[in-house]
């Protein structure tokens, strides 16, 4: 991970490490489905495919609200973090955004490869140009460089705060990152909740 400057930072940290700083996390193991339970330091998780993950929270545990955001929001001066594919002609299609909160500006920026597949790209930097109403291409700068995304109609655009234990409450919908133990255990080290009902992209 990046070198944080404060605690809070740290926390602010959580959606981005799992999207928009993907490519700089240790490899972990993703579990995507609804709270069953909790109870103390155990996360009971349903998965989407109907299994049931216990999952352990530690004190290194991380955890945010993962909020929806309109394309209209993005803007000329947001910072964002585009996990894209690229599309072979030296731009990039987007997969998911992360507008990221102005405390946490400057987090990852750069342009790196990402962990969704051989062609798959990430860039954290300045929105410096918006062009178009649908398939819209931005324009993302950072220092020494800026790349072209293009953002489709649907692809989901999200936002994040830290949140805390108190989150997880049944019925949310949580994507964890999970480190996984030699014997199988999973310890979360990142958790995203979707606030409100909302569910969380992967």
């Amino acid at each position: 991970m990046h070198k944080l400057v404060s605690l809070a930072a740290a926390g602010l940290l959580v959606v981005s490490a799992q999207a928009a700083l993907a490519q700089n996390r240790p490899p972990t193991t993703k579990v995507e489905g609804v709270v069953a339970t909790v109870s103390g330091d155990e996360l009971d998780v349903t998965a989407t495919d109907g299994s049931k993950d216990v999952i352990k929270l530690g004190d290194k545990t991380r955890i945010a609200w993962s909020m929806p955001m309109k394309i209209d929001d993005i803007k000329p001066g947001s910072f964002i973090g585009a996990g894209a594919m690229a599309d072979g002609k030296g731009g990039n299609n987007a997969v998911e955004i992360t507008v990221f909160p102005e405390s946490a500006r400057g987090l990852g920026e750069g342009f790196h490869k990402w962990d969704q597949g051989p062609n798959s790209t990430m860039t954290n930097g300045t929105v410096s140009q918006v062009v178009g109403a649908s398939n819209r291409t931005l324009t993302v700068t950072y220092k020494g460089g800026q790349q072209s995304v293009t953002i489709a109609d649907g692809t989901p655009i999200t936002t994040f705060e830290v949140a805390d234990k108190t989150a997880l409450t049944g019925g949310a919908h949580v994507v964890v990152r999970a480190l996984k133990a030699d014997d199988g255990t999973l310890t979360a080290a990142f958790v995203t909740v979707g606030k409100d009902g909302f569910v969380p992209p992967g």
